[in-house]
Formats: C-alpha cells, sequence, structure tokens
C-alpha cells in the first residue's frame, strides 16, 4: 500500500513524464477547457474514465457517483450536467456503468447497508419494473442485466431534466449516450439507448415553453 509521500512522489514523476513527451502539456491545459464529452459514472476506483477512453486531462469533463446515478434532486450532479452543457457546450454525454457494481448488487439485497441504501434506492424501483425479464435469468446474467438496465435508467432519467431540453429547444447539438464497461476485459460496450432529443423521451416528461411572466 502506497503512503502519501509516495503518492505525491508518483505526481512528480507523472507531471515530469507529461512534459518531457509535451512540454506545453501544462501550459495548453491551463489556458482553456473545452471538452466535447461529460462523462457521468460510478465511483469504483476500477473505472478509470480517462484511461478507458484514452483521454487527456482536459478532454473529458467528469462526474462520478455511487452506481453512476442522475437524480432529479442531486444538485451536485445536476450542477455538473448544467456547467458542462450550458458554459462548456459539450456535444457528448456518456451515462457510463460497468459490470460488477457493487451499488447494484447492494440494491439487488434486501438487507441493510446504511446510508447508501437512500441513494439505491431507485435501482431497487429498475428491478421492479423490469421483474418479468429479470426473474428467470441466472443469478449472474441478472446482476449483468441489472447493470445494463440501470445504465438505460440513467440516461432516460437525464433527458428528462429541464437543462437537456432547454438546450435541445435552442438547438443545441447534444447527444445521451449509455455504455456499460466490463473490467473483465477492459471493453466498454455501447448499450443502444442514445437520445438526440425529445423525440426519444416519453411526452409526459417533456417540458414546454417556459410561460412565466417577464413582471
Amino acid at each position: 500500500m502506497p503512503k502519501i509521500r509516495e503518492l505525491l512522489a508518483n505526481n512528480v514523476t507523472w507531471a515530469k513524464q507529461k512534459t518531457e513527451v509535451d512540454p506545453k502539456f501544462f501550459e495548453r491545459l491551463a489556458n482553456q477547457q473545452k471538452p466535447e464529452y461529460l462523462w457521468i459514472g460510478c465511483a469504483d476506483s476500477r473505472v478509470p474514465a480517462n484511461e478507458i477512453v484514452g483521454m487527456d486531462p482536459g478532454e473529458l469533463f467528469v462526474h462520478r457517483n455511487v452506481a453512476n446515478q442522475v437524480i432529479q434532486t442531486d444538485f451536485n450532479c445536476l450542477a455538473v450536467v448544467e456547467y458542462a452543457v450550458t458554459q462548456l457546450k459539450v456535444k457528448h454525454i456518456l451515462v457510463v456503468g460497468h459490470y460488477g457494481c457493487g451499488g447494484v448488487a447492494a440494491a439487488m439485497e434486501s438487507v441493510r447497508h446504511g446510508l447508501v441504501d437512500h441513494w439505491l434506492h431507485p435501482i431497487k424501483d429498475v428491478y421492479r419494473e423490469h421483474k418479468s425479464e429479470l426473474v428467470d435469468l441466472p443469478a449472474p446474467a441478472q446482476f449483468d442485466r441489472m447493470c445494463e438496465l440501470n445504465v438505460m435508467e440513467q440516461v432516460h432519467n437525464l433527458a428528462k431534466n429541464y437543462i437537456i431540453q432547454e438546450a435541445w429547444a435552442k438547438g443545441q447539438q447534444l447527444a445521451i449516450h449509455g455504455w456499460i464497461y466490463s473490467i473483465k476485459d477492459g471493453l466498454a460496450r455501447d448499450l443502444g439507448v442514445t437520445i438526440r432529443g425529445m423525440d426519444g423521451l416519453d411526452p409526459i416528461y417533456q417540458f414546454g415553453p417556459d410561460t412565466e411572466s417577464d413582471d
């Protein structure tokens, strides 16, 4: 287990390697941040966002939480989304889950885990809604499928938000993608649930024009 001082030493080595390959790397990084992608992923330490897609710092805006959730009352996540969409003008939002997700596994159990149970409660709803599909699957396949269904649910949750819908209403190019990552082989797979506009959203979740008075 590395000590804190060793982590700082590793940082010095990393920075040196970067400047040896590209002397102006940090100069460019300090001057601008213009990523085209927002990554919403799991906090699991085995899922390093930039490394998975081969991107350097500054090329991928990242938000991570337990089980890659998009919850309408999570102002941390929504603040990241708002900044990425309205200020950085990202063109793609990647909602990325992974097989073997401990958060999904915990949500599938009927035991207490502490405060995290409140956070994971929406995943139980996903299980209930898809129980007819899941019930006959063997345990490993059921777990894998739940990890996929959770990602798919979060893609739609994000599309339901007014921040995203306002961007679409203004003609902003913005797509939400759902991916699943396998820790076993390091490969990410597109789940085919990309939403690029209001047409991909049930009408009940679509916000109309802002009707508030200017008075």
